[in-house]
């Protein structure tokens, strides 16, 4: 692929989004092969090669896909970065860090299910950064498919201002074409694989439902300006020009709370339409405008806008192992040059770096280039302690950009080598998927020296198994799924923590007081030092905080992390001799362990927002089998063809294996999905038969 010069106007950074099975891959697919990329279209099941961006072996054999994939296509003079997401809710942070760095989104729906339950989860995430987008309704052409009830979907659980800019001709397997409502021409084909849309008049008997379609687009349009709304209102829609229509339904997606729909087939000739609104309608880097930060040095807000002289500034959004060049960053410019063989700074560590090579990455191959311009994607070779969040920028002009969070991992398992040869080679792999994945952990058990691995869910785990086994070549034994469960407490305690020995020679002498009180729920562990003159001196309060952190890490009623707590320091007092930063930890320690004890503490356990599609026949048995689970059912809604969607809370611990349950309970037919909603107290009895589990272990 040779190197295209392309002014930054012409950029668009677009994630395809959707729900699993969407046909999300699959679009991106034709979308590389309709731009001259590919030479056929991959398959995602099946035996041939494959899909281009689904390129692991696992996505392979599942499916789906696992990875943000990044690819670079031309299309009209506009040079496309495409980043494929994962539908799998198991694999939500892909969707999360890949969103942080786009400008724009293609959200594609299931044509047969319409809106689905992770199609509201990537539409909330799309909401929360900001991300305008258009609308794709895929496999209309398949029987069942209907753009019409997919769009009312749409309108029923994301949004009431999603319009269509085109409409399908035909329908189902008569699907062969649309009807363009801004230049008002039909574009149709013979058969999906046709090399071009050959443009003609609109159907006759499609003529008054296009015209009403396009009088609720113009009026939707004229909005985004004054002017325009005034010469509406007075000359009717006649006196809006095709190019003056483009460019206020442009400025209403830009807005982000306007959406175009379209629809047809992923895999055909009819991807065109969709760069064409891609093109048309998604932002540039010059649209998204600025990016603002905070200067390391003084606190203060600075900005950087998507311009080749300003100072250099970019975020690592992911990190991979290649088994050719090693550890690649993709990094996002946002202004400057990001040029290989010079030096950076990432804010994030404070640690200068150096830029290996910088490759255009083509999912899984790659092509050597000399610099990222401001605005551009690619990824990096060769930096060392670089990782997911991390902000890269010019040594002399520092500034750290927003950073991306994630949510703590629910589930665990314990794994162990199987042969001595395999601890070593565990634990690099264990590092390297870490290193990829930030909502994967790995910590050891201290009470049983079990290597405990967390992540989003059992599919999530399972992956990160089957990625170790073959490409670390690591045999392993896995222990049953565990619910990562937390502690905190919902009452005050006012304690003492003292230790004082006295051994011959030096002694040891620490003596706090500490107040525990219930923090905010997700704002973790926070320690406030409220000493008036010197009772304990100043470099003895930080050694406090650490011993107190460090035992409510280790748990106190059941061994469990100890969470959302304030400690605040606030008397105390010391030896000139004997005191130390050793003996104030152990006394912080010693308040912590009495405090939390005193502070009515309590078990958390994660709970999932489960979402159930089912036939209606089997929906008594399943609402009955969630409430076994302890859930709570929110709401029930109808759906297209008789189907059912139950909507409830259920606590993780109940939902191993209900992947399976479901399927046997409904002979196939129910489909289910579940996200981390919120911690919540554990049920008095049954914490106490978790306490007394872990007591007995």
């Amino acid at each position: 692929m040779a190197q295209q010069t392309v002014p930054l106007k012409d950029y668009r950074n677009i994630g395809i989004i959707a729900h699993i099975d969407a046909g999300k891959t699959t679009t991106t697919e034709g979308i590389l092969y309709r731009t001259g990329i590919n030479h056929k279209i991959g398959e995602v099941r099946g035996d041939g090669d494959g899909a281009t961006t689904d390129w692991m072996a696992q996505e392979k054999e599942r499916g789906i896909t696992i990875t943000s994939a990044a690819v670079t296509c031309f299309w009209k003079g506009c040079k496309i970065n495409i980043i494929d997401t994962p539908g799998h809710i198991d694999f939500t942070a892909e969707v999360e860090r890949s969103l942080r760095v786009l400008d724009g989104a293609v959200v594609v729906f299931d044509g047969k299910m319409g809106v689905e339950a992770q199609t509201e989860t990537v539409w909330r995430q799309a909401n929360k950064y900001g991300v305008p987008r258009i609308c794709f309704i895929n496999k209309i052409n398949q029987t069942g498919g209907d753009f019409y009830k997919s769009l009312e979907t749409i309108h029923t659980r994301l949004t009431k201002a999603a319009l269509p800019v085109h409409l399908p001709i035909g329908f189902e397997k008569d699907i062969n074409g649309l009807v363009d409502l801004v230049e008002m021409k039909a574009y149709t084909y013979s058969d999906y694989t046709d090399k071009q849309l050959v443009e003609g008049e609109i159907p006759a008997d499609m003529a008054e439902k296009a015209k009403n379609a396009r009088s609720l687009l113009v009026e939707a349009a004229v909005e985004a300006d004054d002017d325009l709304m005034m010469r509406f209102l007075d000359e009717g829609e006649a006196a809006i020009t095709t190019d003056e229509l483009k460019a206020a339904l442009r400025k209403r997606t830009l807005a982000g709370d306007f959406y175009l729909v379209t629809g047809g087939d992923g895999r055909g000739v009819i991807v065109e339409k969709v760069l064409d609104l891609v093109n048309d309608y998604l932002p540039s880097p010059l649209d998204v405008g600025e990016t603002w930060g905070i200067n390391p040095k003084n606190g203060e807000k600075v900005s950087r806008k998507p311009d080749a002289s300003e100072p250099m500034a970019g975020i690592a959004f992911k990190i991979a192992t290649d088994p050719f060049v090693g550890k690649l960053i993709f990094v996002r410019v946002y202004s400057g040059n990001l040029k290989a063989g010079s030096y950076v700074l990432n804010t994030t560590t404070g640690e200068k770096e150096r830029v290996g090579r910088i490759v255009r990455m083509h999912a899984d191959k790659r092509e050597d280039i000399d610099e990222i311009n401001a605005g551009d994607i690619a990824a990096v070779v060769g930096l060392k302690s670089t990782f997911t969040g991390h902000t890269l920028c010019d040594a002399n002009n520092p500034i750290a950009l927003e950073s991306i969070t994630f949510p703590e991992p629910p589930v665990a398992i314990a794994v162990e080598p199987k042969s001595k040869a395999d601890q070593e080679k565990m634990g690099i792999a264990l590092g390297r998927l870490a290193e990829e994945d930030p909502t994967f952990r790995v910590h050891t058990d201290e009470e049983t020296g079990q290597t405990i691995m967390s992540g989003m869910g059992e599919l999530h785990l399972d992956i990160l198994i089957d990625r170790m086994k073959r490409e670390f070549k690591v045999e392993a034994n896995v222990g049953e799924p565990q619910v990562a469960f937390r502690e905190t407490i919902k009452g005050t305690a006012e304690v003492q923590g003292k230790h004082a020995k006295q051994s011959g020679g030096r002694g040891q002498y620490g003596d706090v007081w500490v107040r525990f009180e219930p923090n905010e729920p997700g704002k973790g562990f926070e320690f406030f030092d409220e000493i008036k003159g010197g009772v304990v001196p100043q470099e003895y309060r930080m050694p406090v905080q650490k011993g107190i952190k460090e035992t409510l890490d280790g748990g106190v009623i059941a061994g469990y992390p100890v969470v959302d707590v304030k400690a605040t320091l606030y008397d105390g007092s010391y030896h000139d001799v004997d005191s130390s930063e050793l003996a104030f930890s152990l006394a912080g320690s010693l308040a912590a362990r009495a405090g939390i004890k005193q502070a009515n503490p309590v078990l958390l356990e994660p709970v999932m927002r489960v979402e159930v599609t089912t036939p209606e026949e089997f929906m008594g048995d399943v609402i009955g089998d969630l409430n076994s689970r302890r859930g709570r059912i929110e709401a029930m809604e109808d759906l297209a063809g008789g189907a059912k969607l139950i909507k409830a809370f259920v606590p993780l611990a109940q939902m191993f294996g209900y992947t399976n349950d479901i399927r046997s309970m409904s002979q196939g037919r129910a489909a289910s999905t579940m996200e981390l909603a919120q911690y919540e107290e554990v049920p008095p009895n049954v914490a106490q038969e978790i306490i007394e589990k872990r007591s007995s272990k």
